[in-house]
Order: structure tokens, then sequence, then C-alpha cells
């Protein structure tokens, strides 16, 4: 296997840097990368002709302005040129490829637009062999260089190593590089040590529109073989030291809504003889934590995981340089000094946060009105084994309880307008064995073993529906800035992320066995 992992090596390192064609793989190309001494991405004549510019796939990826979130006509077809254009990589490889047709999304404004098919993906079918599922999205936050971009978002640009460009680490980037490792054994003629099967969707940054219905439909079709599924859509924790993640946070999102009138009041004419909502909406934002962020809202943490000493020993074993993690944060001070503390509070402890009031007075200058209604926005990122039926009751139960404190005559309705639940991974399957061993084989490290704090819905949807393990393999640096402006990919993520990909191939195969 190391002489195969050499070549394999080299062969990554062109994929990187050369557009994917018929033909490719050539005696005389694999001649020439298996006498590679150098990086191509140092070197790159040593893959042949230089191409102009460097990665010219990444950069056609990054070219199509594939943003699902502005529910504009001229964006849904780039996010069906998107998907045809990846389609078509994956047939080149030689993939079985089917675009599943998700219908159209009906908007709040009536307006109807189709949403972007799923690519489902597969190459090999052999019994002997372990089936992977790779999962990413093609589609993008909006991006405009007046936004604060200092290159053109959707031409893609490198300086200094870092190669600028949306959706260039999220998540065209990885999805990319999934092929490139793909590409690898193709173009020395390999097979695949196992079967790849690849889901590809264009929804993700809309909340994945429809993708959970048809991973319901397809779990007994396209998922019936699948033995691990991997995710790489997420970061390191540093910008060095790659990491494995095992667990994210679930997310109730609440509206709570005070009303008096459909209409404002004068303060001179009205002041000092109702009940504001705001008064009452404010009170009952104020009851929800304390000054150092302890949620307040009774029986709240009964349902989160104990710690445990092997749990706790990881944290200590994490790469993260607190005056650093600070500094590139632009805080002043944390609510934490350790840390693992910090790292607790932000994975394995429930957090709330109030995002903002509807209805009040939110322009520059003065403006002496009462509003008639208003609607809190607040959150909580739910950790294991908390769920989200029992969090909502919670919340409603906590806020009816401070609003009839109040004794005020105005109306008060909570909903909770969004619900997901974490998700856990078993850190001692074969898969995250396979993915340690191949990091340590590429980066010549032992990984981080990381949560992430944000909520990642596919990878609860993929543990409940198809019950098999689900491994979240980032690619990306802490300092990507995915969805700000100037987002990125390092270079040496992108070509070290597609050997990391090719190695994964070869160890989950030998594990498996």
């Amino acid at each position: 296997m190391h002489d195969l992992w050499l070549l394999l090596h080299r062969a990554v390192l062109c994929a990187c840097v050369q557009p994917e064609a018929p033909g490719q793989g050539t005696p005389s190309q694999r001649s020439v990368r298996a006498e590679l001494d150098s990086e191509p991405y140092l070197h790159p004549g040593l893959c042949g002709t230089p191409p102009a510019p460097l990665y010219p796939r990444l950069k056609e990826w990054v070219a199509i302005e594939s943003d699902s979130v502005q529910p504009v006509p001229r964006l849904r077809q780039e996010l069906f040129r998107m998907m045809a254009l990846v389609a078509e990589e994956l047939r080149r490889l030689g993939a079985s490829v089917d675009l599943k047709d998700l219908g159209s999304q009906q908007l709040p404004d009536g307006q109807t637009l189709p949403i972007p098919p799923v690519i489902l993906a597969e190459l090999g079918n052999e019994p002997g062999k372990p089936t992977v599922c790779f999962y990413g999205h093609l589609d993008v936050q909006p991006a405009t260089q007046a936004d604060g971009w200092l290159t053109d978002p959707y031409t893609l640009t490198e300086v200094d190593g870092k190669l600028y460009g949306r959706g260039a680490t999220d998540n065209k980037g990885p999805v990319l590089a999934w092929i490139n490792a793909m590409s690898a054994f193709r173009a020395l003629e390999e097979d695949l040590p196992v079967n790849i099967k690849v889901i590809i969707e264009g929804m993700e940054e809309a909340g994945s529109v429809a993708l959970e219905e048809l991973v319901k439909r397809e779990k007994d079709r396209f998922f019936s073989s699948v033995d691990y599924i991997v995710i790489s859509d997420n970061l390191w924790l540093s910008q060095r030291r790659p990491a494995l993640i095992y667990g994210t946070r679930g997310n109730s999102y609440f509206a709570v809504e005070v009303t008096c009138r459909d209409q404002d009041f004068h303060s001179g004419t009205f002041g000092g003889i109702l009940h504001e909502p705001m008064a009452d909406l404010v009170a009952l934002l104020g009851s929800l934590t304390d000054s150092a962020g302890h949620i307040l809202i009774p029986g709240i943490y009964d349902q989160v995981a104990p710690l445990t000493e092997e749990e706790k020993d990881l944290y200590g074993a994490i790469d993260l340089e607190l005056e650093e993690y600070r500094n590139s944060s632009r805080v002043k001070k944390f609510l934490f000094n350790t840390k693992e503390e910090i790292l607790m509070h932000l994975w394995r402890y429930p957090s709330l946060s109030i995002h903002g009031i509807e209805g009040a007075f939110d322009e520059p200058g003065t403006k002496t009105v009462i509003p008639g209604r208003v609607i809190g926005k607040f959150s909580i990122r739910l950790v294991p084994h908390m769920n989200t039926s029992v969090v909502e009751k919670q919340v409603q139960q906590h806020l009816q309880y401070i609003f009839s404190q109040r004794n005020s005559s105005n109306q008060m309705d909570v909903s909770m307008v969004l619900g997901l639940h974490p998700w856990i991974a078993d850190i001692k399957d074969h898969q995250y064995l396979a993915a340690k061993r191949a990091i340590k084989t590429v980066f010549g490290t032992e990984p981080d073993m990381i949560r992430d704090g944000s909520t990642i819905p596919i990878a609860k949807i993929f543990q409940d529906i198809i019950q098999k393990s689900v491994l979240m393999l980032p690619l990306g640096a802490v300092d990507d800035g995915e969805h700000s402006q100037n987002e990125k990919i390092n270079r040496w993520n992108y070509i070290e992320g597609s050997k990391l990909f090719a190695a994964f191939f070869l160890e989950v195969a030998q594990l498996h066995e």
C-alpha cells in the first residue's frame, strides 16, 4: 500500500492543478507523475504544460454564482448550471449519475421557483468492498464586492497561497477535493479500494429544501448498500492542525410576540397609562439568562449528557491558543478563562442568544413612538441529549410564568419556529479510526477531536434515517471565513485535503476487512 500511496500522492497533486478531461491518465502522464519529487503547487510544470490559470476547475466552479439564498430566477438558473457541470464531471470519471428532481419551492411572496436537482452518483458496486457515501453542497451565500470583498467573489484569486472566492471552502473546494481523490485512482488505472456514492445538493444554504424527504425515499434504494457517510462542510479549530468533528449542536429558534393593538402609539398621548409591549418584551427577554450567560429557564440543563473523564481528556489535547483565539475573534474578554471551559461551553453545554426585535424603531434619529406589537427572537443551541419538544415546553412555561407576574393587559404568544436536534458520533468506530490514520499519513500528526457549535442538520438526518456511521472530515482552516467577506481556502488545505480523501479510501477499505 505504501508504493500505491506514493503514486496516489503525486496523482492527486496533478488532479488539483489540471482540468479533468477525457484521456487523462495516459502512460506518459503516469510516468511523469511517478517521477515527481516536488509539489506541483510550487512547481506546476511538473505535471506537464502549466495550466493557465492554476486550479482551473475550482476557478470554473467558483465563477458560477450558485446563490440559493436570494429568490431570483437568474440565480436559480445558475444553480441548475452548477449541478449539471458537476454531474458531467462525475460521469467523466465513470460514475452513474441520477439528477433527482425535487419540484418547486413556494415562497412567502407567492413566487414559485424550481428547486435544483440533487445529484446521486455511484462509482463501483463490488460486494467485497465497503461503500462510502460523500455528502456535499454546491450552493453558496450571497456575495458582492461592495460587501467588503477585496476581490471579485466569483473570480478565484490567489494571494499569498490563499484561494479567495465565494464557495472556495464552503463547499465547492471540498467537493472538488473528493473528485480529485477519485480522479487520482482513475489516472493511475487503479481500482478504487471502496465503492463510492455521492449525494450533492444545491439548497443547503437555504435550509436543504426537500432533502430530508428525498433521503427517506432513497433509504432502501440508493442508500441501501452504504456503510459509511462522510461530510466535509466545516472547518478545523486551528490554521495548521487538522481535525475530526464528532458532534454538532442543535437549534431551537423562538419568537415571542407581545401585542397591545395593531397600531403604534404616540408616547406623549399614551405614555404612562398603558402596559407597553416593548417593556413587557424586554422583561421577558431579560429573564432568559443571567449576566454570565447561564440560562435561567427551569429544567433546561436536566437533559444535558454528563461529562465523562474520557470526554474531558479530549479537551486537554486540543490545539487552541487562547490569546490568539481571542485576538482573532476581536473581543476584549470571554466569559471563561481556560481552554477547557471555553470549548465545553461552545460544544457540550447549551447556549441562549437573543437575535433581535421586530416592530421596534431601529433607524437613526429619534422617534417618540410606542410600538403596538413587537416580536422578540432568540434561539437555544441544543446539545446531547436535549430534545426540541421538551425544550419548547420549558420555554413556553417559563415565559408564561414571567409574563403572568407582570399583570399586563397585553397578549403574549410564544412559538418555536425551528427545531433541530444535536448530533453526536461514536469516535471509536472504524470510520473515525480510518480518518485518524489517513490524517497521520498525509499531515504527519494526530487530529484535534472536536465538535462544532453550529448546527448541520444533514448529519442528524443521515444518522436517524440511514442509521450508519457519519463522519465529519473538514478540510478548511479556522480563518477561511465561510459565509463572510473574503472567503478562501488555502491552496495547502485544498491539495493536502485532496490527498487526505485518497488516503481515507485506502484506510477505510483496510479497516473494513
